[in-house]
């Protein structure tokens, strides 16, 4: 299975004034489905901190799949989608739109979400909500589809990467 880093967005967390509950439970649902989490990291909500640790993960660790938790609301802090923005090459749009039109069958603050999803060389970025219980909502829903994208992405699936 593929390789994946996990990246929380906070800036009451990385202070230590909030546990981050979100990123453990993104780790539960990946480890569960046989991803190796190789790295997880609390930053704040600092948008170079964010596009630099992004690519590092990209470029130098070569993971797989980023997932990111936190940032993609309205406030002037939430800068994840920008950061995600800066760094990927190509647009994965579908993938926030399917979690956003799932999300919006459980409340319409969904609709409020930011969200991006693209591709750096051959990782997958995907944001995600900052919420436990939205991320977990989220992740389950979307871990099929993108474990088939990883695989075209990767090359594993030839037949599916000719469609």
């Amino acid at each position: 299975m593929p390789n994946v880093a996990i990246i929380t967005c906070s800036d009451k967390g990385h202070a230590g004034a909030r546990e981050d509950k979100a990123g453990p439970a993104i780790r539960h649902i990946l480890e569960a489905h046989g991803y190796s989490v190789v790295e997880q990291i609390l930053l704040p909500d600092d948008q170079a901190r964010i596009e630099a640790a992004m690519k590092r993960l990209c470029d130098e660790v070569g993971v797989n799949l980023i997932c990111t938790t936190g940032g993609t609301g309205f406030s002037t802090r939430d800068v994840t989608p920008e950061a995600t923005l800066a760094v990927v090459e190509r647009l994965c749009p579908g993938i926030p739109e399917a979690i956003r039109a799932y999300s919006l069958t459980i409340t319409p603050r969904a609709m409020l979400s930011r969200a991006v999803a693209g591709i750096r060389g051959r990782t997958l970025i995907v944001n995600l909500p900052g919420s436990p219980k939205a991320v977990t909502e989220c992740l389950e829903y979307a871990i099929d589809a993108l474990g088939h994208g990883l695989d075209i992405l990767l090359g594993k699936d030839a037949e599916c990467a000719r469609v």
